[in-house]
């Protein structure tokens, strides 16, 4: 097995076949999956099994709100990149460009957050369609002073959909779900690195102030994460298994391959064992 970094963040893993690895192989990947933010193992040929199998190595695999996209015979299982056009043929853009608006973080809407992201590629168009991931670490440590001492101290209240209520992809039943709330500035459970926990998409207010400053925190946030620092684009080939890891990472897709070409994933929310038992 060879573990190829490719910048600041990002790693390439060949060589490996994650269906028959020992432990002593998977605690490698673990390792440089902590150090990189995000690990893409390459050339993979998994069954759903195998896949589910592989992600359970990392936490508990817990279902997506989205229930219209789980896979139908095993929900645990998200399928991006299928039913992106109606019936009367126009593209459907929650579908086409889900997760291309702008960075962010799964499951901050949840109370226990997503510890990692998991995706399979199954189909790749002939260009675009490329994911981008950023770091948190960098994303906090370039802050202005004047504004990480705004937010120490301060949560966030999160919810599916955030202020802007783009929630068409849930259920009806679950588009009421109450807000949470998590700390904007956090160290992470297992590397003790400092970080900002944000994401623009599902934030709707900063607890302990003031709705326009609120507010005002907020956009300058927003303003500074279009382009965050310490970024890797992910150019997938078809049997890439990608994850990332939520606790210190944003990412999006980039929303740019040509509509009437595939991009199919599998794609698996985990959460952290103890904070699920």
């Amino acid at each position: 097995m060879e573990i190829r970094r490719m910048g600041p963040i990002g790693a390439e893993i060949v060589g490996v076949d994650v269906k028959t690895m020992d432990e002593a192989t998977f605690g490698r990947i673990y390792q440089a999956w902590l150090d990189s933010n995000v690990i893409c193992v390459r050339d993979q040929v998994l069954a759903i099994d195998d896949f589910l199998k592989y992600s359970r190595r990392f936490g508990t695999v817990s279902p997506h709100p989205s229930k219209s996209t789980r896979h139908p015979e095993y929900p645990e299982i998200t399928v991006l990149g299928i039913n992106k056009f109606r019936p009367d043929g126009t593209l459907d853009m929650d579908v086409y460009a889900r997760g291309a608006e702008s960075f962010h973080t799964d499951g901050s809407y949840e109370e226990v957050p997503y510890k990692a992201t998991q995706l399979y590629a199954l189909a790749i168009p002939s260009r675009g369609g490329d994911t981008l991931f950023s770091s948190a670490y960098a994303a906090f440590d370039a802050l202005p002073q004047n504004l990480k001492r705004r937010l120490e101290g301060r949560h966030g209240e999160f919810k599916y959909g955030g202020r802007a209520q783009k929630n068409r992809l849930l259920n009806e039943e679950d588009r009421n779900a109450k807000p949470v709330r998590h700390p904007l500035v956090r160290v992470h459970p297992e590397t003790g690195r400092t970080l900002l926990y944000f994401d623009q998409n599902k934030i709707l207010r900063i607890e302990g102030i003031g709705e326009a400053e609120s507010d005002a925190i907020i956009e300058e946030m927003q303003a500074f994460m279009r382009e965050p620092p310490c970024q890797y684009r992910h150019q997938w080939r078809k049997g890439d298994v990608v994850i990332w890891d939520n606790r210190c990472s944003y990412h999006r897709a980039a929303g740019d391959y040509p509509p009437e070409e595939d991009r199919i994933h599998w794609r698996v929310s985990i959460k952290d064992y103890a904070a699920t038992r």
